[in-house]
This record gives structure tokens, C-alpha cells and sequence, in this order.
């Protein structure tokens, strides 16, 4: 009966089903990073490497029936990249561990959680709000760039002054990048200067402060409020080109009604 079932290419072809073991195997990637009984993470490894030969059968299915057309869809792109990113770790199941490390390859079977992202494509006018957010990422392309610039500049001129002071934070440059990310975000930024001036003198600490608090107020503030600001104009400018459209389309036939009137009370 399984052998039926898997050569039944309908049966792939049927989002309900893909979706309910996409589902099933999110479960089972979830409940195997639990301290549980070795025999049933046995039992439920099995079944993830069953689960995987099904994805892989219906990848094939799916590129046999729809050919080319398979990959003009961006969901079956990622499908296509999941699958074939975990497979690796399949056969992990007939190696023996102790003779290889193979951890890495048991981290791509994680991966597969990422096809849930499917159920999205049933959410009502998903199409639409992906669209939004597309024209919202060009619209925002070239502020985006210019923050990410600004950030870099100021990750980089905050290691050559704090390297020393500060290692924890200012060690190298990505540390850097990532410290001054944090202080943008407005999220503890004072713990870093506080870490910092302990061994300064007034002088210093004010100046310090005053550094980190332009850092806050230009990055964080100002610049992220820009970036969000921005972005969320353009994912809602469709709307208000519609509505524009609507009170134009109002403009006009208030116009003609008008003229209407104006016609008749000339005639009478």
C-alpha cells in the first residue's frame, strides 16, 4: 500500500498533503531537540528520513509535471533549495557518528522547517502584500545602502577608539559592527559606554557620553525612524494611488453633474 501511495503522482500534486507532512516533519524537527528516550528519537529520526524521501519524490513529481514552469514560482524555488539542502543529512542515518563528526550535516535537516513558509501562500491576498513589500525594499534600496554605510563608517571609527578600552564590545571590527548594530537598536545601549568609562577620566567619560549619545540619537533615533518610515510609505503607496484614482474618478463626475446643473438652470 505505501508503494502505491508513493507512486500516486496526484497525491504530490495535492497541497493539502504536502502541507499536513510539511507540518508533521516541523513537529518532528521541534520535538527531537528535547532530552528524550534514545529509542524514540531513533523512531523519530526514521521517520524525518522517510518524510525526506518523500519531499525528494515530490520535487521530482512536481518538476515532471510542470517542467520549466516548476521554477518560474518562487515557492518551488525554495522548496527546491530546502530539499536539496537536507538531503545531506539523510544520510547521516547509515554512518556511524563515532568514526565522523556530522553534526553540521544534521543542522541543514533543520532547514525543512522552512517549507512551512508554504501555509503563507493560502493567507488571503498574500500576492498583494508581497508585492507591497518588493516595491517597499526598491523604494528604500538607496536609504537602506546609506544606513548601512553610516554604519559601517561608525563601527569602524569606534574600533580604532575603543579597541583597547573596550574589547568585549570593540575587539575587532565585526565585533565593532555589531556593538554599534546594538546601540542603534536603543536596546541597553547605555551598558556600553557605562563598560567603557570606568577608567576614564571626566574628561573623557563627557566626551564619551557625548559620542554615544550622538551615536543613539543619528543611528538609532533619527536613522532607523527614517528607514521605517520610509518603508512603510511605500508598502501603503498602492492603497493611496487607489484611493488618488477613486477621488479623481469623484472629481470628475461631481465636474460633470455640476455642468449639468449649471446647463439647466442657464436653459430654464
Amino acid at each position: 500500500m505505501i508503494l502505491s501511495v508513493l507512486y500516486n503522482e496526484k497525491i504530490f500534486l495535492n497541497d493539502r498533503f504536502i502541507l499536513t507532512i510539511i507540518l508533521i516533519n516541523s513537529l518532528i524537527i521541534f520535538i527531537t531537540g528535547f532530552n528524550i528516550e534514545p529509542d524514540i528519537i531513533k523512531f523519530l529520526r526514521g521517520l524525518d528520513g522517510f518524510i525526506t524521501i518523500l519531499f525528494v519524490i515530490e520535487l521530482i513529481v512536481k518538476i515532471k509535471h510542470f517542467g520549466k514552469l516548476y521554477f518560474y514560482s518562487s515557492w518551488n524555488i525554495l522548496d527546491f533549495v530546502l530539499i536539496v539542502l537536507s538531503i545531506p543529512a539523510f544520510f547521516t542515518m547509515f554512518i556511524e557518528s563515532s568514526n565522523f563528526d556530522l553534526s553540521y550535516l544534521l543542522v541543514l535537516r533543520a532547514l525543512r522547517a522552512f517549507k512551512a513558509f508554504r501555509f503563507i501562500k493560502f493567507v488571503t491576498e498574500i500576492n498583494e502584500l508581497i508585492k507591497g513589500i518588493n516595491r517597499a525594499l526598491k523604494t528604500s534600496l538607496v536609504v537602506l545602502i546609506g544606513f548601512s554605510v553610516y554604519l559601517f563608517i561608525m563601527s569602524i571609527f569606534s574600533f580604532y577608539l575603543f579597541a583597547e578600552t573596550a574589547p568585549e564590545y570593540f575587539e575587532n571590527p565585526l565585533l565593532s559592527l555589531y556593538s554599534i548594530f546594538k546601540i542603534f537598536t536603543v536596546e541597553g545601549w547605555y551598558e556600553i559606554p557605562e563598560s567603557i568609562v570606568h577608567s576614564y577620566n571626566s574628561v573623557q567619560t563627557f566626551f564619551t557620553y557625548i559620542y554615544f549619545i550622538f551615536i543613539v540619537m543619528s543611528g538609532g533615533i533619527f536613522g532607523l525612524s527614517l528607514v521605517n518610515s520610509i518603508f512603510v510609505d511605500a508598502m501603503v503607496s498602492d492603497n493611496n494611488d487607489l484611493l488618488e484614482k477613486k477621488i479623481g474618478k469623484l472629481e470628475s463626475q461631481i465636474n460633470i453633474l455640476i455642468e449639468k446643473i449649471d446647463n439647466n438652470g442657464v436653459s430654464s
